[in-house]
């Protein structure tokens, strides 16, 4: 648990570029500015140091991939350190020649690495190719009881499973966050576009309610097209969920910015408390829930 009872959150909602090193020298530009607002963890988007390159299928993306930990961990450790925030930071890992993974690193405010976590859900959609690139996550689901607070980390196609968010409830997280990368076809976007938006917002709250804990899920903004063709408009929408589910704040659509919220962590134990669902679980009648179906 943090030393302090209320601990401020800040989600960097960015725009990537094609140059990795412009992407990272960015993102620590938003840290420190967070920090300067008061920020005491900050989370950045799925996968920023790049634009969103699983819209195709191309073997030159891998030397993008980076060892974790490595280089950018080691630059962001230092920025941990300096500015004494926790910084939960999504990479292309490479972890062996043909092995290669979508991570979270986390890193703890006085810049220590604390983990990983591995993407564990690997979606294969159109402009959405990411069993062409990650091997699925083998670290399972966890949470880190930093300086700041208890977090759990899962990413992007990860949010849809309530199962992904009850196992880190579990482990001990009291807010769980989700990089994101995540928007709309253009061509689908006047007809299905609200809805699917509506879909992605409601399932965090859900998670947020159902687990008694705070939710986190920072995307990135802007269109991106890195093969030609129509690409993806990122939808932005960053947002934090208290445990009942409220919006605690908000992000808009297409701009760059910082979303700020407290997180009052005796609101988790009070949630918990009144709404009993961690209690009244039947652990005794799930039988079956990890089989793929049940005849």
């Amino acid at each position: 648990m943090g030393q302090s009872e209320i601990t401020k959150v800040a989600l960097v909602q960015m725009q990537c570029g094609t140059d990795p090193a412009a992407n990272l020298e960015k993102a620590i530009a938003f840290i420190g500015d967070a920090a300067q607002r008061g920020a005491e963890i900050v989370c950045l988007p799925e996968l920023f140091r790049s634009q969103y390159f699983c819209q195709s299928e191309d073997h030159a993306n891998f030397a993008l991939a980076e060892e974790v930990p490595g280089p950018t961990t080691v630059r962001l450790e230092e920025v941990a350190r300096e500015n004494k925030v926790v910084i939960v930071a999504s990479l292309f890992e490479k972890r062996a020649a043909g092995v290669y993974h979508n991570t979270a690193a986390i890193i703890d405010s006085d810049g220590k690495f604390m983990g990983k976590y591995r993407k564990m859900h690997i979606p294969d959609d159109p402009a959405f190719y990411e069993k062409f690139y990650f091997t699925p996550g083998d670290l399972g689901f966890k949470a880190w009881p930093t300086q700041r607070g208890n977090i759990g980390v899962c990413v992007c196609w990860d949010q849809w499973y309530p199962e992904a968010a009850r196992l880190t409830a579990l482990r001990g997280a009291q807010l769980l966050f989700y990089p994101t990368a995540i928007g709309w076809h253009p061509a689908e976007k006047e007809q299905y576009g609200v809805a699917q938006h509506s879909a992605w917002e409601t399932m965090q709250r859900s998670h947020a309610i159902a687990n008694g804990c705070y939710v986190a899920a920072v995307n990135r903004v802007g269109h991106e097209a890195p093969v030609g063709g129509p690409g993806l408009e990122f939808w932005g929408q960053s947002f934090i969920v208290a445990p009942s589910g409220e919006i605690l704040a908000k992000g808009s659509v297409d701009k760059e910015e910082i979303i700020l919220a407290d997180v009052s962590w005796g609101q988790v134990d009070e949630h918990r408390t009144h709404w009993p669902f961690l209690r009244d679980r039947r652990i005794d009648a799930y039988g079956g829930i990890e089989q793929r179906l049940i005849d």
